[in-house]
């Protein structure tokens, strides 16, 4: 039977090359994300140590950061680290030096005035150089460090991108007025925020701290320990000299160099992750295609697994037959799938590193769990996607099968597969059902649980569905083909079986694009709604990375010509009857200028007078209405009352709740300015967008943004995650298709008499070819309906749960994707089909119809 079983293998090549490169393009999926991870991570690591290695302890202060939280604590915080304190630290015993860093958000123009990079990984930071007029951190490869308030320097890469060269004046900010500095010095660093395309400007410490922190404040103190000190006796040193009641923190150069692998751990997992989920569908979809395949060749080897049952072979013997073969394919197929794999991953880490020449790279990583994990997995996926077909092979009865080839199912088969089709349908249906009544997060989970059987019982009942809904479509085909297209209908119909397993793979990645579609649709359109339905203002003034705006930017965008209104949107964070909640601020006298409120309740009349305005959310948590009082806290610990002038919908630009801005004040006189809303005379202008730039000093970290321009920031982040996981799925598309070519061209090699009937009895080669194009298309057409409708109504019950945190979540179809997506499957299908037409276009009349 072994001998039997691989010499199967070796005469059947060319009918199981399509399983074997299902199973080794999902098994190379597999390996490629193993090693990219483990290479990627294995790179971050190696480039974030060299960050610490000058570090033996460092002590950060937390409330000097640039974060909103950090300013606020900030401004109730004194200056903790200090001179003095750097030489405190300096003089313990186990330093040998002690070093004041200065840090903070720094943008860089380039000669068009345009942020060079993205805002979050702009910075900046004090050089400090030591008695050589050299500061180790930052190495200079052209000039000096910076001197003066005048003078910086930038990182490398920045200077090369903006092509600027010592000696060149170079703007720069943070949140306050753009700086014109001389360039004095470019340097190497191995900051990998840097090195992955960060910026860095570096400033001379008075100016560092003036613009970034406050006069003589440093972010954080580095400590170098002296020979035979170790880290931890540093520390202990440094910790019985940290401020008491301060957000002081200290540890060692160790514990964050483990910081940070914990942390590029479970970046390096969740992409892992990812990927491997959709490996995992490739493999989902490859068991449909291995299933099918192996239940095709069973029921071609009637015959000879008959005679093997006749001579003594039993049904285990039978049965470990089938089981070996799909044994030695999954092996072969991984084997190829892992080397793949590996060329697949060192494709990605160029690609990467094209894209970015700064990211940190490392020799490819092939770890012996990689290898173990692919073999394993592409041979246990061969061999279950197997077993069904090899358990109906040793069921094959002897004398029966040695008359005919195909055995037909049996009524009570039928009925016990669709009797369990419909069970797991209508369980995960009702699943997913209730947790889309739930509207809110936990519901999610429940549609999660009910998507896998909802998926596995529309799969099983396919069969079932494909009769009536092909036949549907079959007077039109006889209307536009002819005989060809009432063929290709009998064909499609006649084995249901293999039509719905053929169409199952075409059905699992439709289900999951055109689900993908409607959600991101959906999130986009609520966005859409939910943002720029209340902005009646013509532009949004705001910082590129969402810190605070300089108190002296709305001042200068008021007096700009052809503003009309125009107020700081500010925010701040009180307690409303002993809950603390963000506050946001808007000038009285322009309010119902710049926004629109839907109110429920009340009216925007008080709000000039100190009236607060809540959404629906806080008055049905508070209890309270129009007309009600709700009690304050203020940052000053006092408390005071405050009259309700109106609520509104939940939604919004406004948050859930809005104050006057002259009332913030009396009680926070420098709240945090988030953004600036602008309404223009004449409307929306470029030349009052122009103007607008000016007025903020063309400061290259504040953008000036049209409804427009906010609509298309949100659109352009959804498309591009939506086109992420379009390029994740076109492996499982491109096993769906090897899925077609597969069972088209094993059913030829069933239907090679029948077809040469048809030729011997008129049927042109051209008319073969057309018949095989149809009937792929069709099988195609079936299973994408059913994916589009099944990724629809998964998508509903996925908005329905997103409505707790999105005011006006609906499902939005769109239609013309979704049509673009049959269409795509038609032409899958069309695609599919060339190989096996001309195939069957190509047989032999004579040599067809004397076939067994």
């Amino acid at each position: 039977m072994y001998r039997a079983a691989l010499r199967n293998v070796l005469a059947h090549k060319g009918r199981l090359l399509m399983t074997m490169l299902a199973v080794m393009l999902g098994t190379a999926f597999v390996a490629a994300t193993l090693v990219f991870t483990d290479t990627s991570g294995k790179a971050m690591t190696d480039s974030n140590s060299k960050s610490y290695s000058d570090i033996s302890v460092q002590i950060v202060d937390r409330a000097a950061g640039s974060s909103a939280s950090a300013r606020e604590n900030r401004e109730k915080s004194v200056a903790t680290l200090t001179d003095a304190t750097v030489q405190e630290f300096g003089a313990l015993p186990g330093a040998a030096s002690a070093r004041g860093v200065v840090s903070g958000f720094t943008g860089v123009a380039d000669r068009s005035g345009n942020l060079i990079g993205q805002a979050w990984s702009a910075t900046g930071a004090n050089f400090a150089p030591g008695r050589d007029g050299k500061d180790a951190r930052y190495p200079m490869v052209e000039g000096q460090g910076p001197k003066n308030a005048k003078e910086v320097a930038l990182d490398r890469s920045t200077a090369d991108k903006a092509g600027y060269r010592v000696g060149d004046t170079v703007r720069v900010a943070a949140n306050g007025p753009v700086i014109e500095a001389k360039l004095t010095g470019v340097f190497t660093t191995d900051d990998p925020v840097v090195n992955s395309g960060g910026t860095l400007t570096l400033f001379d410490r008075a100016t560092a701290q003036q613009i970034l922190l406050e006069p003589g404040r440093y972010s954080s103190v580095v400590l170098t320990a002296k020979p035979g000190t170790t880290e931890a006796a540093l520390l202990a040193q440094a910790q019985s000299k940290l401020p008491a009641g301060q957000q002081i923190d200290a540890e060692t150069g160790q514990q964050l160099k483990e910081d940070e692998q914990k942390m590029i751990t479970g970046l390096t997992e969740s992409m892992r992750t990812m990927l491997l989920a959709f490996a995992g569908v490739s493999l989902f979809v490859g068991t449909f295609l291995i299933a099918n395949t192996y239940t095709m060749l069973v029921a071609q080897r009637t015959k000879e697994l008959a005679l093997l049952r006749a001579i003594g072979a039993s049904r285990k013997q039978v049965t470990r037959s089938v089981l070996i073969e799909a044994l030695l394919i999954g092996a072969v197929s991984a084997a190829a799938g892992l080397l793949v794999g590996v060329g697949i991953g060192a494709g990605m880490q160029a690609l990467i590193h094209s894209l970015n020449d700064g990211l940190p790279t490392s020799p490819l990583v092939i770890k012996p769990m990689t290898v173990a994990v692919t073999l394993v997995t592409g041979v246990l996926v061969t061999v279950l996607s197997a077993l069904l077909p090899a358990m109906r092979a040793s069921r094959i009865a002897p004398v029966a099968a040695m008359s005919s080839g195909d055995q037909p199912a049996g009524q009570k088969s039928l009925v016990v597969r669709n009797t369990i089709g419909s069970l797991f349908a209508a369980g995960g249906l009702a699943l997913i059902g209730s947790g889309a009544s739930t509207g809110n997060d936990s519901g999610r989970i429940l549609v999660a649980l009910g998507a896998f059987p909802t998926l596995i019982g529309v799969f099983i009942l396919l069969p079932l569905l494909s009769r009536p809904v092909i036949a549907l479509i079959g007077p039109v085909l006889g209307k536009l083909a002819g005989t060809p297209g009432k063929l290709a209908r009998q064909n499609a119909v006649r084995n249901p079986r293999r039509t719905a397993a053929t169409a199952a793979a075409v059905t699992i990645g439709l289900t999951l694009v055109s689900g993908l579609t409607v959600v991101g649709t959906s999130f986009g359109d609520a966005l859409d709604r939910d943002i720029t339905s209340s902005m009646k203002a013509d532009y949004l003034v705001s910082t590129a990375n969402h810190m605070s705006l300089s108190p002296k930017v709305p001042a200068e965008v008021a007096k700009t010509a052809g503003v009309t209104a125009s107020s700081p949107l500010t925010t701040v964070r009180w307690e409303l009857n002993g809950t603390t909640k963000t506050i946001n601020g808007l000038n009285a006298d322009s309010f119902d200028k710049l926004v629109s409120v839907k109110l429920t309740s009340g009216s925007t009349a008080g709000f000039a007078q100190g009236q607060i305005l809540v959404d629906t959310d806080v008055a049905k948590t508070n209890n309270v209405t129009a007309g009600s009082t709700l009690t304050v806290t203020y940052p000053d610990d006092s408390t005071g009352q405050i009259t309700v002038g109106g609520v509104y919908e939940k939604g919004g630009m406004l948050g859930s709740v809005v104050l006057a801005n002259s009332e913030i004040v009396k009680h926070e006189p420098d709240p945090q300015t988030k953004d600036i809303l602008v309404k223009g005379t004449d409307g929306a202008t470029d030349s009052l967008k122009q103007a607008l730039k000016d007025a903020t000093g063309a400061n290259p970290v504040i953008e000036v943004k049209s409804k427009q321009d906010v609509r298309d920031g949100f659109s352009q982040t959804i498309t591009f995650v939506l086109n992420l996981m379009y390029g994740l799925l076109a492996m499982s598309v491109l096993v769906a298709i090897l899925g077609v070519i597969n069972t088209l061209a094993m059913s030829i090699f069933e239907r090679k008499r029948e077809i040469g009937m048809l030729r011997a009895i008129g049927l042109d080669r051209r008319g073969i070819k057309r018949m095989v194009h149809l009937e792929s298309v069709v099988i195609s057409l079936f299973g994408a309906g059913i994916g589009l409708l099944l990724g629809c109504f998964i998508a509903w019950a996925i908005n329905s749960t997103l409505m707790s945190r999105m005011a006006g979540m609906t499902t939005v179809l769109p239609y013309g994707q979704l049509l673009l997506f049959l269409v795509l499957a038609g032409v899958v299908g069309l695609v599919a089909a060339i190989w096996p037409a001309r195939r069957a276009a190509g047989l032999d009349i004579l040599e067809s119809i004397k076939t067994d």
